[in-house]
Parts: C-alpha cells; structure tokens; sequence
C-alpha cells in the first residue's frame, strides 16, 4: 500500500470521526457533551502504531475538530489536546494494547487528560465558555461517554490500523 493510499485512508477515517462526532453524536448530546470519537481514534492509532504516529494524527484530528462548524473556541485547542493524549497513550502502548482493559483504561485516561488539557487552555485563553465549575461538571461526564462508546469505536480503529501497515505494528 503507497503511502498516498494510506494518507487517504486515514483522512477519511479522521473526517467520519469528526462528522459523526458533530453531526451524529450531537443530537445524543448530555449536558453540551458528546462522545469524542476522534479521541478514540487517536487512541486506537498510538496502541498500534505508537506515539510519533498518534501525535501527528492527533494534530489532525483536533484540528479538525476545532475547525469544523459549529466550534465555538479558539482553533488550537483540541489540536493541543489530541496530540497530548496520542502522545501519552502510545507510551504506554505495550501496558495497554495487551487487553481489553487495559485498553478501555488507556481511553478513560486519556479522555480524562484530553478533556483537561482543552478546558485548561480555554482557561488559560480566558475562554468565557466554559467557567472552572463547568469544567469540573464536564469532565467526568465526558470520560464516561467516551468509555461507552470504546467498545464499539477502538475494536474498529485497531484493526483499521493494523492492516494499513502490519509490518510496523507493535505486538
């Protein structure tokens, strides 16, 4: 597979990502939060292919989300978030790509760690929509909908992700 077929794929797996999560989840949507599946996503990139690969696919995927309608913040910060969280969970790769609960654990931490790192830098950019009490009210309830829709998303992203290049997966 040509590196311009799997760059295709891979858009196209982060734009139905960001358009399910907008389009879709939005009409699910608890308390303004809705499950990040683009956060899975990237989760599901770092457990095979580990974190230089998740951190460039997570820039793309925040981007995306921070780009797309209707984003209400300052472009960046889901950017900021997601290369974090691809970060951090292909370090740890080897503990929780080996189970099934270890990866439902990397998602929770790693939902728990992208949701702060974006509602810190809205914070930090005195973003007047989401005030510290919100953010503590946010947060939980976004990790819980992120780990409810694991089983259905990260089955999917890790076999997407194993088969576009086998010869680089980390066993």
């Amino acid at each position: 597979m040509t590196s311009l077929v799997r760059a295709g794929v891979l858009s196209c797996v982060v734009l139905v990502a960001v358009v399910l999560q907008v389009a879709v989840f939005s009409m699910l949507s608890f308390e303004g939060v809705v499950p990040n599946l683009a956060l899975v996503v990237v989760v599901g990139a770092a457990l095979v292919r580990g974190p230089q690969f998740a951190a460039v696919l997570g820039f793309a995927a925040g981007l995306a989300l921070d780009l797309v309608p209707p984003a209400d913040h300052v472009a960046g910060r889901w950017a900021l978030a997601l290369v974090v969280v691809g970060y951090l969970a292909g370090r740890v790769r080897n503990d929780a790509g080996t189970s099934a609960a270890g990866a439902l654990v990397a998602v929770a931490a790693c939902s728990f760690v992208g949701t702060s790192v974006f509602a810190l830098s809205g914070m930090l950019l005195h973003d007047p929509a989401i005030p510290v009490g919100e953010a503590l009210h946010v947060i939980p309830v976004a990790v819980l909908y992120d780990v409810l829709v694991t089983p259905f998303v990260l089955p999917l992203a890790l076999r997407l992700f194993r088969r576009l290049q086998p010869h680089q997966v980390a066993y």
